[in-house]
């Protein structure tokens, strides 16, 4: 049997999986119920790492912890740039939620973008460089 570049990825991203994840139809018919964060986090990372792997890429996703404990959820690295990301389990998200990005100034990779998701109900912005992004549009 002869399988594709593609098929290949897929088979040994799966085979190095380090970290377990919850299915996606189990926490989707758990998202509109009341859940805590950590499952909300569960899912966001799940779908984003479906995304990628649905174009046949592997993600360079890390989480993000200093020494003073303070974390960053996900950071994706693309393009040369490391993306930060929040998950929080709020709909009125603020821009307090996402004051550790400066974290990732010191490093020797430059910060793109950021992200916080939630659930929020549209798409916007706390400034150019920061999104808010709804949960139901990952």
């Amino acid at each position: 049997c002869i399988f594709s570049t593609c098929e290949m990825r897929q088979a040994q991203a799966l085979m190095k999986s380090e970290k377990r994840y919850l299915s996606t139809p189990l926490i989707s018919s758990l998202i509109s119920l009341s859940i805590n964060g950590a499952i909300l986090e569960n899912y966001v990372i799940n779908e984003i790492i479906k995304t990628y792997r649905n174009e046949c890429d592997e993600p360079l996703i890390y989480y993000y912890r200093d020494t003073n404990g303070n974390e960053i959820d996900l950071c994706i690295i693309y393009d040369n740039q490391i993306h930060p990301i929040e998950i929080k389990k709020t709909s009125n998200p603020d821009k307090k939620m996402i004051k550790s990005f400066h974290l990732l100034d010191n490093l020797n990779i430059k910060r793109g973008a950021g992200a916080l998701i939630c659930f929020t109900d549209k798409l916007s912005a706390f400034d150019e460089n920061n999104f808010i992004i709804p949960v139901y549009l990952i």
